[in-house]
């Protein structure tokens, strides 16, 4: 029975890990411009800076690899910093609901 419990610890343990690195990524379209550069490799605050004033213009990005159209932002970059990074949940757009045309009333003879 010892060893296992010993495998389910390590399977909860990694677990566990996987669960905890991805709550530590960085929303790159909602963080700050000293979170981006403490967080990620090779992002500088010159970097950072074009990657929020980039965001204002344009809008939040879809992807991940829609940070190298920042300038000065590589796909190197973007690669290098992949799994520290998330876009965030990824909701549609809220549309009203699509409205029923009210029938007519029928004219009674």
């Amino acid at each position: 029975m010892g060893p296992w419990i010993s495998w389910k610890a390590l399977a909860l343990g990694l677990l566990l890990t996987g669960a905890a690195l991805a709550a530590d990524r960085i929303n790159i379209n909602t963080a700050d411009a000293s979170t981006l550069q403490q967080g990620l490799t090779n992002v500088g605050p010159h970097k950072a800076q074009a990657i929020v004033a980039y965001r204002r213009q344009r809008g939040p990005f879809l992807r991940v690899e829609d940070l190298a159209r920042v300038k000065g932002i590589g796909t190197a970059t973007v690669e290098r910093n992949r799994r520290r990074m998330t876009v965030g949940a990824r909701t549609a757009p809220t549309a009203e609901p699509p409205r029923r045309a009210v029938p007519a009333p029928v004219p009674r003879r």
